[in-house]
């Protein structure tokens, strides 16, 4: 518990120098959104009763502590364009994001696990060369050009799948999944090549373990010193990249959401960058960094699952 509690102050401070030094960046940024929404009509008096209403000439400090106060409660603002608060937008959008996420990461472990496992069983072999080199051309492709080959070649040509759009996953599982299938791909296979030569790596390092070695003697077969033995101890490294990419993912998944006219986190977020609507981008910033120190506390709670070793050692500090 002490450990747990520990955790969460650790996290809480990451999320308050975010969210204040995101403040600070879009207070940086050239314009405003009263200036912006005033733009070709009203003029200065319009600018000036903009300001005043979003109370725009407060101090960037009083501001912050205003919006953190009400951050806190679960009002992250209310968008200057819409009127739609920015809690509500975010609900709606965030189920979108999430499952484009978690179907890339599936997508990439499925390929990535398999291939691992045989290259780990005869590394430097013809498998081994040929998957890691295929892996890392693709790696070197940029998620968005990836989109547009996969647009091109299967709802363009062959008339499989759709270009734009989403099936809520309220409406079938089935056809959200397939809605999403290109997108997650562009995502995913970024991943695969990372995922698959680090679990190769640390499986090929775990299998010349003493305790590999003793499995051995006893008689029990490669595969079971392979899938029983070694793929436990060998998935610290997948786990933390999984963990940090979430993140990252978030990124990509911006673009990749505005070329495919998907209304998940990433798109609101650009339109509101687009239309200089800040409190919606800080909004979104908060929602990232949650999930990205969540995400990142479970993994550290699994490595206690995964290992004894440390749970017995967070238990003794």
């Amino acid at each position: 518990m002490r450990f747990v509690r520990r955790k969460i102050v650790q996290l809480l401070v990451v999320l308050l120098c975010v969210t204040f030094l995101s403040f600070l960046l879009l207070e940086l940024l050239p314009g405003d959104t009263a200036t912006r929404l005033c733009a070709g009509a009203g003029g200065q008096e319009c600018v000036d009763q903009k300001r005043a209403e979003f109370r725009l000439d407060d101090p960037m400090p009083v501001r912050y502590v205003r919006w953190l106060g009400d951050a806190v409660t679960g009002d992250l603002g209310t968008s200057a364009r819409n009127a739609q608060p920015v809690s509500e937008a975010l609900a709606e959008r965030m189920p979108v994001t999430i499952e484009l996420l978690l179907y890339s990461q599936f997508l990439a472990l499925l390929v990535a696990v398999p291939l691992a496992f045989a290259a780990a069983k005869r590394a430097g072999g013809v498998l081994d060369r040929t998957s890691s080199a295929t892996l890392f051309m693709l790696l070197a492709v940029p998620n968005f050009v990836l989109a547009m080959l996969l647009i091109w070649i299967f709802p363009v040509t062959l008339g499989i799948g759709n270009a734009t759009g989403y099936t809520p996953f309220s409406d079938g599982p089935i056809a959200s999944l397939v809605s999403l299938t290109i997108p997650a791909i562009c995502l995913a296979v970024a991943e695969m090549a990372v995922y698959m030569r680090l679990l190769r790596t640390d499986l090929i390092a775990t299998m010349q373990e003493d305790f590999i070695a003793m499995a051995r003697a006893k008689g029990m077969s490669p595969r079971r010193v392979l899938y029983g033995h070694a793929f436990k101890p060998s998935t610290f490294s997948i786990i933390t990249v999984i963990g940090l990419n979430f993140g990252r993912l978030i990124g990509g998944a911006v673009i990749l959401e505005v070329i495919f006219g998907l209304n998940g986190l990433g798109g609101y977020t650009y339109a509101a960058i687009q239309g200089q609507d800040y409190v919606p981008v800080q909004g979104a910033i908060v929602v990232i960094a949650c999930v990205y120190v969540l995400v990142n506390f479970l993994v550290d709670l699994l490595y206690a699952a995964l290992d004894p070793r440390i749970r017995h050692a967070r238990a003794l500090a």
